[in-house]
């Protein structure tokens, strides 16, 4: 389990990840809609503990797993090593699920407030995103509409820094193969099916630690 090791954020604005829910959305989905993706996303007979139909190592499925003495309950840790995160739970436990993380230095490292919590988000690649890797984002230019396709899935938790949106989130993927790889443009990716579990237990307000790969302590199993 992680140590209760923070780091100083030094960056202060950050145009690695996604932006989403643009101001000119061309529509958002209603309850119906969003019960019926997240029916579609959800596997049959789904028990978060054996349920894999996406592959992933077993590792990467959710556990509940003994936490260190003094972490505070509802926080979140991201191991980057062994792309893990952990939620805090009262009684000393966390959940722990497989991750994705950013690649190389779009990963960023930092403690973070969840602000903003949105199920079914809109998606707009960052401009640096689009001027990098034009042949990918430069055809979502205008935003992406919600649904199980999204680059950000099916639930979305916004990281801020003080009051200003670091457009990193950690949201469901459509690419759950890459859980476990540094797959993605600064955010942390997580299993539609996961994320779904994880999102009504993390209040506004708690703390999210992203670790560097040198403060990871990684869990053996």
């Amino acid at each position: 389990m992680l140590t209760r090791r923070h780091f100083i954020h030094t960056t202060t604005v950050l145009f690695s990840a996604t932006i989403s829910n643009p101001l000119f959305a061309a529509s958002w989905p209603n309850g119906a809609q969003k019960a019926a993706w997240d029916a579609q996303v959800t596997p049959a007979g789904y028990n978060p503990e054996t349920s894999n139909p996406w592959g992933l190592h077993p590792r990467f499925l959710p556990q509940r797993v003994r936490a260190n003495d003094g972490l505070i309950p509802g926080d979140i840790h991201v191991d980057a090593v062994a792309k893990y995160l952990y939620h805090i739970e009262d009684g000393g436990t966390a959940m722990r699920y497989g991750v994705a993380i950013g690649r190389g230095d779009l990963y960023e490292p930092g403690v973070y407030t969840i602000k903003q919590k949105v199920e079914w988000p809109h998606w707009t690649p960052t401009r640096n995103m689009i001027e990098r890797e034009p042949e990918i984002y430069a055809q979502f230019e205008g935003g992406m509409e919600p649904g199980p396709e999204n680059a950000l899935g099916s639930r979305g938790l916004y990281l801020y820094v003080g009051d200003k949106d670091t457009y990193l989130r950690i949201h469901g993927t459509p690419f759950p193969r890459s859980i476990g790889t540094s797959a993605s443009s600064g955010c942390v990716r997580m299993v539609m099916a996961h994320i779904n579990d994880l999102y009504p237990k993390v209040e506004l307000g708690s703390t999210a630690f992203l670790y560097s790969p040198a403060e990871s302590v990684t869990t053996r199993s």
